[in-house]
């Protein structure tokens, strides 16, 4: 049901459009409006949200902004097919085999994409505190610091910033500035720490400047940001990653079994 405009305004401060896009990108997300498929045409939106032709035109723009929809002159607005990537972290977080690439190349080229990594930053740094907490570091202390953006289809999918205890690192290929056949999960195996266990907390942020420039983020909307601690044998810390990606495109899926 659709609120009417004067009640909803009271309730929400954005103006009608961002209100009527937030609607329709919510349905595009849940599948009701799917991959593929045509949005209501103007004039039924228009009657939908007691909108203006105007109004109803602007919110669309934001949702092509946003690469959710395409629309073409004379045509009905479309939902993009592939828009919303469904990442499922486990299937890539084990170690990728002798000679195989990194686990999340593979699982995203099973979809028919294209995937790349870009290295764009190895140095050592003083972390963030919460990444400090997770590799039990001391206050001040460094740690090394590999920054990295993935693409699918040559557009920016996630911002990877990950951290290694530096008496861990030191002397290893991990302080080199190129890429690491198979990931680190695998020179971590091969340095004999091999993941056992990684534990990953979720949430929804405004993206950081840095955040916004690298995945080409439109507006404001927020990204799915993600701390992951990964830890060997004796629960020994030995990573910690922060995961940016456009909280628009992209949603998390993780598989549970009673314990």
């Amino acid at each position: 049901m659709t609120v009417p405009a004067t009640e909803a305004h009271a309730l929400d401060p954005r103006s009608l459009h961002e209100r009527i896009a937030a609607d329709l990108r919510d349905e595009i997300m849940s599948g009701d409006l799917p991959p593929g498929g045509n949005l209501p045409s103007t004039a039924q939106l228009k009657a939908r949200f007691d909108a203006s032709n105007a109004t109803i035109q602007k919110a669309l723009q934001l949702l092509k902004d946003e690469q959710l929809v395409i629309g073409r002159a004379g045509a009905a607005v479309t939902v993009r097919e592939h828009r919303q990537r469904t990442m499922r972290p486990a299937s890539y977080l084990a170690p990728a085999g002798p000679g195989e690439p990194y686990r999340w190349l593979t699982a995203a080229s099973r979809h028919g994409s294209s995937a790349r990594v870009t290295l764009l930053d190895v140095a050592e740094t003083h972390p963030p505190s919460d990444v400090s907490a997770a590799l039990n570091l001391t206050d001040g202390e460094p740690a090394l610091l590999r920054r990295q953006l993935l693409t699918i289809d040559d557009e920016p999918a996630e911002l990877v910033t990950s951290y290694y205890p530096l008496a861990l690192a030191r002397g290893t290929a991990l302080t080199e500035k190129r890429r690491i056949k198979g990931g680190t999960p695998a020179l971590l195996a091969e340095l004999g720490f091999p993941p056992r266990r990684s534990v990953d907390r979720v949430s929804a942020r405004v993206p950081t400047q840095d955040q916004h420039q690298a995945l080409r983020l439109p507006g404001n909307l927020p990204v799915l940001h993600t701390l992951r601690v990964v830890h060997s044998d004796n629960d020994r810390p030995i990573e910690a990653t922060v995961m940016a990606k456009a909280g628009h495109l992209y949603e998390l899926e993780y598989e549970f079994t009673p314990e």
